[in-house]
């Protein structure tokens, strides 16, 4: 019943054995940026491109495969479901320009209109059922590879950078990132501290439901005997009292932070101070140069 720890979704993994510890906290950001927003009006060599390079950094990057090959099947299933839904759902007729003058006026002339569907079945005939015709087209294959694309580069780029990256270090160049917008009176330091509160809650939101999970495991529960009804009321109340329980350890959290004085701190004050070496510079220097090299990559090839 310990699945939920297997796939650290999310959580900071403590260790040395990857080379991404070693890059700057704020480079992660610039990076994460760059699988977040250049798939956004790119076309679909860009996208696989994208997906491509993450892979072959999650490969290279040094971190045992029991961190991450749990997560990343789990976004491949997600996103190749969602892209063959949205393949196969239809998004409307391709405009067509028909001739101002009408085909029956002139004999012997026929109208050759390029063909938009790339594969097409159906109608199938499951008994009384008729399904289909299952058709894709041009759009909706475009439509189905964006999305199972940017399913997994978004979700798989900000889980490295979670895996790799402690809570304080990714708080620090958040309030970093963010410190001009301090002169025109946003509160960076306070919103930065709420961040971190966030991030170490999920840790304790995920050990409540492992506990429910493991309870009603212990109990021998069995789904198919109780019925539709009384199934769909045991799980409004796993996730009734999945509720309370979380609510109840925020207003612990609460309650502690008000006994200490209710004094929120600035993100650089629980950062760790970490030590330049030659290493970490080189692989800095590196990741600056190849992330100023792929945004002037999306400028020339990014449509196609």
């Amino acid at each position: 019943m310990d699945w939920l720890r297997q796939i650290p979704i999310g959580q900071y993994v403590d260790g040395r054995e990857s080379w991404l510890r070693l890059i700057d906290p704020r480079l992660k950001f610039a990076w994460v940026l760059l699988f977040l927003l250049t798939p956004v009006l790119a076309g679909p060599i860009w996208r696989l491109s994208l997906l491509g390079l993450l892979l072959l950094l999650t490969l290279l990057s040094g971190l045992p495969p029991r961190l991450w090959w749990r997560s990343l099947l789990l976004l491949a299933l997600l996103g190749g479901g969602v892209g063959l839904l949205a393949a196969f759902l239809p998004t409307g007729d391709p405009a067509v320009s028909w001739p101002l003058r009408s085909p029956q006026e002139l004999p012997g002339l026929s109208l050759q209109v390029p063909s938009w569907d790339i594969w097409r079945l159906g109608p199938v005939r499951l008994g009384p059922l008729s399904l289909g015709p299952l058709v894709i087209d041009r759009r909706s294959a475009e439509l189905g590879l964006s999305s199972a694309t940017l399913i997994v580069t978004v979700i798989h780029s900000v889980n490295l950078m979670l895996l790799t990256t402690p809570s304080e270090d990714l708080v620090w160049a958040l309030s970093w990132g963010l410190a001009p917008l301090a002169c025109l009176g946003v509160p960076v330091e306070r919103l930065s501290f709420q961040l971190l509160l966030a991030l170490r809650f999920l840790p304790l939101v995920q050990e409540e439901l492992q506990n429910l999970m493991r309870a009603l495991a212990s109990r021998a529960v069995n789904l198919r005997r109780l019925g539709f009804k009384a199934s769909f009321g045991l799980v409004l109340s796993v996730g009734e009292r999945l509720l309370a329980n979380i609510l109840l350890r925020a207003e612990q959290g609460a309650d502690a932070l008000l006994a200490r004085g209710g004094q929120w701190r600035p993100a650089s004050h629980f950062r760790v101070a970490s030590k330049t070496t030659p290493a970490s510079a080189v692989l800095n220097s590196l990741a600056m140069i190849v992330l100023l090299m792929m945004v002037g990559l999306r400028g020339k090839y990014g449509a196609l």
